[in-house]
């Protein structure tokens, strides 16, 4: 991809953000804020959760 399409493709996309109402931009903002895996998962991927497992399996 030459920098010249990838400029047009960012400047399109930008431009059809900046169309949408205030409030749907808010609105996709919360959404993606709730998908997001919690801090410790993203930071140290899946060993928390191992150890989290392995210590709820212990009596």
């Amino acid at each position: 991809m030459a920098v010249n399409d990838y400029v047009k493709f960012v400047t399109q996309q930008f431009v059809a953000y900046m169309d949408l109402p205030k409030e749907e931009r808010r609105q996709r903002r919360q959404v993606r804020k709730q998908e997001q895996l919690p801090l410790s998962y993203r930071l140290f991927g899946m060993v928390p959760l191992s150890l989290r497992l392995l210590f709820r399996r212990r009596p």
